[in-house]
């Protein structure tokens, strides 16, 4: 049985990479995953997946996507008013 876990962001929070390859880039929450504790953020962690040719699609292709990471990578980012 999984466990949710509480996390400190939530959808449409802006938030800031602070560790990782994206460090200090920052994005908006798009989809969180409560059961493994990650996030997807908007324009962050872009991954590529190459789909093989078939019958219904003669030609083969790469579809980007945005990868998830974990919870404790980012922090939201306060707006100043």
């Amino acid at each position: 049985m999984s466990i949710k876990q509480k996390l400190h962001v939530k959808i449409g929070d802006s938030v800031k990479i602070i560790s990782g390859s994206e460090k200090n880039k920052t994005g908006e929450v798009v989809k969180i995953y409560k059961t493994n504790g990650k996030i997807v953020v908007k324009g962050i962690n872009l991954r590529f997946k190459h789909i093989k040719p078939n019958k219904k699609n003669e030609t083969g292709e790469k579809k980007q996507f945005e990868a998830a990471i974990h919870h404790s990578n980012v922090k939201l980012n306060l707006k100043k008013s």
